[in-house]
């Protein structure tokens, strides 16, 4: 006979399921005990930064991530987290220890009270396994759940004593049914469907195409470009989006839409039929009134996730995975025009000089820019630079730009150690508010410890500038807390194992960006103080 331990580990590699994302307590100690070599345990000191690295790693791989928590007061802790990774789709097993059953009732130490109540609603499904033999079922189904559409985070309870629980042959037979089974539900949308939306670009005047994070996380990349240039559709990305849709270099590329209703309906005026692939219909914010669409402007909205399709406040929704409907929309639509102007190739990016002391934000992220190599995966936060971060860094390949959609801040710093750890052959380079660093500061030591080589770059105002811009947008002065006087992230970072500089100029910024870039053997964080350029609507 088997344990519960042996038959969940089982189904954990059959799936590819190797490494943990964790911070332990007593409750998780059984699920730990004697660790198997084959896997590998990823320690992060706080919950939330645990959560963010395995955010980070399931975004990088494409694959689901496991997380470990302690209890109650860890799943506590990770709940912000867990929230935006929600907002980024991204597939992920939540775990928890719980009390041993026989002391769950009286509640004792430990015990997480209502533990499918805690995570909800950002997880798509909570549940504790009423016996220790449902354990590999209940993470089977964890799995399938969080990877068919939209995909998410799941969370199951897991009681300490369930792990030793030795299975009899039928309970044995069904872990092994469990470990097996495989989901899959991105389907094409129904022919017929898709005819009928071909049938509408192809009558529509001056149509354009709106491209979500979705179809780079879905692969639908190569669909949605051979569809603009078979329709010669500009493209604009969608707003608040956490990764890129389309290459940013492409001729047809017009840029970002601004996220106020009013604004974004003005962006599009003129165009009679808008499409927008793997994206809400929109992530608004801040409110600025106005038509949520110009007059004569339909719009169609294609999406894998029914409540995108749901809420959207305007226009027809089809709900279908990506990229085999794009692949199909391409082939029914008819060619349109001459082709479509090569995208320019890459050239060397010359060091700008300074403008001050310090640095503009704008100087700072074209030095960067300048130095960092072409295969760079990004990860971004840093929210009152990110309109000039776009300016001067464009994504031009897939699987290389990651952000939060959840409007809150600490995914960035941890996002970016677990891509790192996900796709070692890639470099990662995280632009880091100095404020935003502050919510998951202790990723540096799992960076340090894990020899994790992210080049952490920190343009540092001193403020919560993005916040200073919105309480002039919103008129709400005399706001408390916003200037963050006497942080020094060098020695911040020191602290935890990461070497790190405080570039002077912005050839001194480039020069550390292009040294940690190349072939680094483990995290290097660049401090480059910066001026506060306002972003716009």
């Amino acid at each position: 006979m088997t344990t519960v331990r042996a038959a969940a580990r089982e189904l954990l590699r059959s799936r590819g399921v190797t490494t943990v994302f964790g911070n332990p307590g007593s409750t998780e100690l059984p699920f730990l005990q004697d660790f198997p070599a084959d896997f590998r345990y990823v320690l992060g000191l706080q919950e939330a930064v645990v959560v963010g690295m395995a955010d980070g790693y399931a975004q990088a791989t494409g694959t689901t991530a496991l997380v470990n928590l302690h209890t109650a007061p860890g799943v506590g802790n990770a709940m912000g987290a867990i929230v935006t990774a929600a907002a980024n789709h991204t597939p992920m097993v939540v775990t928890a220890g719980q009390q041993v059953r026989a002391m769950m009732t009286m509640e004792a130490l430990l015990t997480n009270a209502d533990a499918t109540a805690l995570p909800r609603p950002a997880v798509k499904w909570a549940y504790e396994p009423p016996r220790a033999q449902d354990v590999p079922a209940a993470l089977a189904r964890a799995f399938h759940i969080a990877e068919t559409a939209p995909r998410g985070p799941v969370f199951l309870s897991l009681p300490m004593d369930d792990w030793d629980v030795e299975l009899d042959e039928a309970a044995e037979r069904a872990a092994r049914h469990a470990a097996v089974r495989r989901v899959h539900d991105l389907t094409a949308a129904d022919r017929p469907c898709v005819e009928a939306l071909a049938r509408r670009l192809e009558a529509a005047v001056n149509p354009v195409l709106v491209t979500g994070g979705s179809v780079d996380a879905e692969g639908a990349w190569s669909a949605a470009v051979a569809l603009a240039e078979r329709r010669q559709l500009p493209v604009w990305a969608s707003p608040v989006e956490g990764r890129v849709g389309f290459p940013e270099n492409h001729p047809l590329y017009q840029g970002v839409l601004p996220p106020a209703i009013g604004p974004l309906a003005r962006t599009l005026a003129g165009h009679d039929l808008v499409l927008v692939v793997g994206a809400p219909v929109f992530r608004y914010y801040p409110y600025v009134p106005g038509p949520l669409l110009a007059e004569g402007c339909e719009l169609v909205l294609l999406t894998s996730d029914p409540g995108e399709a749901a809420r959207a406040p305007v226009g027809d929704a089809l709900v279908a995975g990506l990229r085999p409907t794009l692949e199909l929309l391409a082939e029914l639509v008819d060619k349109r025009g001459d082709a479509v102007p090569a995208r320019p190739a890459r050239c060397a990016v010359e060091v700008p000089e300074a403008d001050g002391e310090p640095m503009s934000a704008a100087i700072a992220l074209a030095a960067v820019a300048s130095a960092a190599p072409e295969d760079t995966v990004w990860v971004n936060e840093s929210p009152s630079n990110l309109q000039l971060f776009r300016d001067h860094v464009r994504v031009d390949r897939p699987d290389s730009f990651l952000m939060t959609t959840g409007g809150g801040l600490g995914f960035g710093l941890a996002a970016a150690v677990g891509a790192q750890l996900g796709r070692p052959e890639r470099p990662v380079v995280a632009l880091i508010g100095d404020g935003s660093a502050q919510y998951a500061i202790t990723a540096l030591w799992t960076a340090a410890a894990y020899r994790v080589p992210v080049t952490f770059v920190v343009p540092a105002n001193r403020e919560y500038a993005i916040l200073k811009w919105f309480g002039r947008f919103e008129n709400t002065p005399g706001v408390p807390g916003l200037d963050l006087p006497g942080l020094d992230l060098c020695s911040l970072a020191r602290g935890y194992g990461v070497p790190a500089h405080r570039a002077t100029d912005p050839a001194h910024l480039a020069e550390l960006v292009g040294a940690a870039t190349a072939g680094a053997e483990g995290p290097v964080l660049i401090e480059a103080p910066v001026t506060t350029v306002p972003p716009t609507l």
